[in-house]
């Protein structure tokens, strides 16, 4: 009996469960270090279309504050490391800098959290010394305005803060750090705001690829269980480990009773040569996971079913941001708006193995290999964009899910949409030295022939409906 095609989910938008009255809480960060990126309106708009309801922004800048009026997203805002000194020195700063930017936007706008300051700890400049000063003028300066129960004050860090964190039970804050962090955690306490760190399972495989397996990083099921000699907890992602380290770190100086908030945990779409783990695909598969992991209040081993706020890093890639490739690549959306990767942020369905760059459309329109074309020209414009285009063709490869139907012109239609796609949509990235040609009919709804293999190997024609012949993917169940 043949296997049936497993069509492509559609792209499902980035949201959150509408009416869910539980479950830790998913946000997007919105970073702009970038030329590329649409106005703070249109943004806006784009994360309403989502249904996205938390956003955090790394300062208060105007046009963004405003550009969420009457949303009804709830936006973290952020002080600067740059300001830090000027918002510790003198409350007379602070309480101009409520009344010009917080104090006209609100509450139209539904500023929640205000971050003073961002992984101060690896700042060039030593700025931790100025954060709790700086946070609490911030918290006097709420407080005349009749904000302070309404508006929360914390500050993000990274996991550097910790000297340790393997084993999780042995999560220990850096001792150089201790001037500034038990003020700080009292601060947290006494005015119940969470403890925010940024987690990145992604660096711990990518810098200790011999420790941490990609499995253990993505949250998958076939990943190696870890057991904390200390404790006998089981962990079967990095994630939770992660987040554990910080817990036991919290309990070491008798905070446990803080919450823990994460302010940014991704994965790169893209990345340099060394960086091979960095793809569409893995970035894909560790955000679904997440996601899944907090709507279903999984917890941690140390905290089960304990509900966790995560923010997703980022919503768009960002060009401009110095240092290696994956640097600027862990955005969820192209410039156009249009989706880098499928995502099923329900939590709840299954991860959907597919370059979203062709199931997408940026206008309505495809790039696909022309019929016009040579093989030889065909293979020369494959090679090409899997090269020096940059698109990642890994899901084409032998015994990957997008590899059926094993087709130069499938293959070839996928690589050209995918750099299409990527590019802007625009008629010159779908030139190919003349092997591509735009479409303006969707593939989705074009009827194809297709083989698929049974369990006997036997091979069987049959009509079905898929963007396959131009994706280059199917899945055959």
């Amino acid at each position: 009996m043949a296997r049936r095609l497993m069509l492509a989910l559609p792209v499902l938008l980035f949201l959150l469960l509408v009416g869910q009255c539980h479950g830790g809480k998913i946000g997007v960060c919105y970073g702009r270090n970038a030329d590329d990126l649409p106005a703070p309106d249109k943004v806006a708009q784009l994360i309403q279309q989502q249904s996205i309801k938390y956003v955090r922004i790394y300062d208060t800048n105007i046009d963004v504050i405003k550009a969420f009026a009457n949303t009804g997203v709830e936006l973290m805002v952020g002080v600067p490391n740059s300001d830090l000194l000027a918002f510790a020195q003198y409350q007379s700063n602070v309480d101009t800098w409520l009344k010009n930017s917080i104090l006209p936007y609100y509450p139209d706008t539904m500023i929640t959290y205000i971050t003073v300051g961002a992984e101060v700890t690896e700042s060039p400049a030593n700025v931790s010394a100025l954060v709790v000063p700086a946070m609490r003028n911030v918290h006097t300066a709420l407080k005349k305005a009749g904000l302070h129960k309404k508006i929360t004050i914390s500050s993000t860090h990274s996991l550097g803060i910790l000297s340790r964190s393997f084993p999780p039970s042995a999560g220990a804050f850096n001792s150089s750090y201790a001037y500034f962090l038990k003020p700080m955690l009292q601060f947290l306490v006494e005015n119940q705001a969470p403890f925010m760190v940024d987690l990145y399972p992604y660096y711990a495989y990518q810098n200790s690829r011999s420790n941490v397996s990609l499995n253990y990083a993505l949250f998958s099921p076939e990943s190696q269980d870890v057991i904390d000699p200390n404790t006998g907890l089981v962990y079967t992602n990095m994630f939770d480990a992660q987040v554990d380290s910080i817990f036991f770190a919290l309990m070491a100086l008798n905070f446990k009773t803080l919450k823990i908030m994460i302010t940014e945990s991704g994965w790169p779409n893209k990345g340099a040569v060394k960086e091979t783990g960095a793809t569409p695909d893995n970035a894909q598969t560790y955000n679904t996971n997440l996601i899944r992991h907090v709507v279903n209040d999984s917890g941690t081993p140390a905290k089960p079913g304990e509900e966790i706020d995560v923010y997703i890093f980022s919503l768009f890639n960002e060009n401009r941001k110095p240092g290696i490739e994956s640097e600027r690549n862990w955005g969820l959306f192209f410039p156009d708006k249009s989706s880098i990767y499928s995502l099923d942020w329900t939590g709840r369905g299954n991860v959907d193995v597919m370059t979203g760059a062709n199931i997408t459309s940026a206008n309505g329109t495809w790039c696909i290999a022309s019929t016009n074309a040579s093989e030889t020209d065909l293979q020369n414009a494959l090679n090409w964009a899997c090269g020096p285009g940059n698109v990642d063709c890994s899901a084409i490869q032998p015994s990957q899910p997008c590899y059926q139907p094993d087709t130069l012109t499938s293959h070839a239609s996928y690589a050209f949409n995918s750099y299409y796609q990527q590019n802007g949509a625009n008629v010159v990235a779908c030139d190919f030295g003349g092997a591509g040609i735009r479409t303006t009919k969707d593939p989705s709804k074009s009827p194809i022939l297709f083989y698929c293999y049974d369990n006997h190997d036997a091979m069987h024609g049959f009509m079905i409906t898929s963007i396959c012949i131009y994706s280059g993917c199917g899945l055959c169940l």
